[in-house]
């Protein structure tokens, strides 16, 4: 928001993701807890249905997007890999992924907003 753009947050623990909406976003930014190893399940359920869209129906918009990754972990952190290889079909990522150990800190907070004004260059929105 801090850079112009409109923002609209969906947690999948409130439910499941329309993946057939992600066509109308511009870019997006996936973050997950890092649960022993891998991503949180509300948003592989994700992956797996933009896929099947993408694949298997063609829906036009699903891919050649920017994105940004981010997560937390409580020690190993090594779902950084696993969330580049599985999101690559979406688009191109931006910067590398952002990860903490436990609850952001100040700095990682502020590490956050700079990756998310360098979405918005890679969208064409001023930052």
């Amino acid at each position: 928001r801090a850079a112009g753009c409109e923002v609209t947050l969906h947690n999948t623990n409130d439910g499941r993701f329309d993946a057939a909406t992600f066509a109308e976003y511009d870019c997006a930014a996936f973050g997950s807890p890092d649960y022993f190893s891998y991503i949180a399940g509300g948003l592989k359920q994700f992956v797996d249905d933009h896929y099947i869209l993408d694949v298997r129906r063609g829906l036009p918009g699903l891919t050649g997007k920017p994105f940004v990754l981010f997560c937390t972990h409580g020690g190993g952190g090594r779902v950084t890999t696993v969330m580049s290889g599985l999101f690559r079909r979406m688009g191109t990522q931006v910067g590398d992924v952002l990860a903490c150990r436990g609850a952001p800190s100040p700095s990682v907070l502020a590490d956050c907003v700079s990756l998310g004004r360098r979405l918005a260059t890679a969208t064409g929105t001023r930052a």
